[in-house]
């Protein structure tokens, strides 16, 4: 687990070597992926396109960030000192959306659309997504987060995404309200959209859900089985436990193997390895499911019976999914005095809202078959 996945170093330009849970690459080695990759694409525009001004401009941005990374020791030297962060959530985040961008504009073509659609939608559902993912969590854990702030520090604490805190419900509902507001500028039927998409939104989710490993968020209870995991001390899930076991004085931490209470760390001796005790790695659970449920959507996009199907049946399954490991994660305390959580109350809703799509959209549509390009048939009226 890496809360930083790696550090850009300027001291040594071909350095490579971790330092207790960090990678220090020198930025020699990131120069030379980056050029590589750029030359890979470059050539594939130029194989595609044959037009020289769009490589050209291509060209200026895969010459920018080099550019930019050559400028941080003069720009800032305290920077260039302690070098430039990578943080594995985020990274995984931008792998997520990337790629669910991508083959939702390959599914796309499939049913008449152009691919740009996607691409400039991506816009529309990722700043939407991302303030409705926020304001759920800051709704759940506002009084962790807003504690002892005041002024500036409130402002702060409630932009800060680098130190994670988003909620995936909170995501939906926000791209939801950017979906259908760039469907009615763009006239386009927002349940064959939604039939696009919805694939692809378990795909950024699996890949999501590994920068939630890779930070220690998201974190699952206590087990026994071979592959539990123990977060090391810099994680949120150290963090996390660490104030737990002090109000209950539980042993939720480990030294060097050995359960311990918070209250025991100031006798630890230097060098003692701090970890958490085993956990159900609960991350890994959700990234694994969230891929098999894109894969099965991938699969019935081509056989869906009618418009919306697609849409429908990962609004269903979803909610089951997570209602499931809800049971084996133990970072949400019960809400509304239920004993479930947050998330537990709203797969209720959700599944039985989809339940109710479903039904509507087969009594709407009947069984209307699909071209074996996925393209729906005009219906026999």
């Amino acid at each position: 687990m890496r809360k930083v996945l790696l550090r850009i170093v300027f001291d040594q330009y071909w350095r490579m070597e971790s330092v207790g849970n960090e990678l220090l690459v020198g930025c020699g080695w990131v120069l030379a992926v980056w050029a590589l990759i750029a030359l890979v694409s470059l050539g594939v525009l130029w194989r595609v396109t044959r037009d020289s001004k769009q490589v050209l401009s291509s060209l200026v941005f895969w010459g920018a960030v080099p550019a930019g990374v050559a400028m941080i020791p003069l720009i800032s030297q305290p920077l260039a000192n302690s070098g430039v962060p990578l943080f594995g959530y985020g990274f995984m985040l931008f792998v997520g959306f990337s790629t669910a961008t991508f083959l939702a504009s390959r599914r796309a073509k499939s049913v008449g659309l152009d691919a740009d659609v996607i691409w400039d939608l991506m816009m529309w559902l990722l700043i939407p997504g991302i303030i409705g993912a926020r304001i759920v969590y800051l709704m759940q854990y506002g009084d962790k987060v807003f504690a002892g702030k005041q002024g500036l520090e409130i402002l702060k604490a409630t932009i800060a995404l680098w130190d994670g805190g988003i909620v995936f419900y909170g995501c939906i509902i926000g791209g939801v309200v950017g979906m259908l507001a760039y469907c009615r500028k763009y006239n386009i039927r927002p349940l064959q959209l939604g039939d696009v998409l919805m694939p692809s939104l378990f795909v950024g989710l699996g890949f999501g859900r590994i920068g939630c490993f890779l930070y220690g968020c998201c974190f699952g209870a206590a087990c026994s089985l071979p592959w539990a995991v123990h977060f090391p001390s810099d994680s949120m899930t150290f963090e996390s436990l660490a104030a737990r076991s002090e109000a209950t004085q539980q042993k939720l931490l480990e030294a060097d193997g050995v359960p311990i209470a918070t209250s025991a760390l100031k006798s630890v001796a230097p060098g003692t390895e701090l970890t958490t005790i085993a956990l159900h790695p609960s991350q890994i659970y959700s990234s694994v499911l969230a891929f098999a449920l894109a894969g099965l959507l991938m699969w019935f996009f081509r056989r869906r019976p009618f418009e919306g199907a697609v849409l429908a049946l990962g609004w269903i399954l979803y909610p089951i999914n997570r209602f499931v490991l809800e049971i084996i994660r133990d970072d949400e305390p019960g809400r509304m005095g239920t004993g479930l959580t947050f998330s537990q109350l709203m797969s209720i809703g959700l599944f039985v809202s989809g339940c109710g799509l479903m039904i509507w959209l087969q009594r709407k549509n009947g069984d209307i078959p699909t071209g074996a390009n996925g393209k729906l048939a005009t219906k026999v009226k």
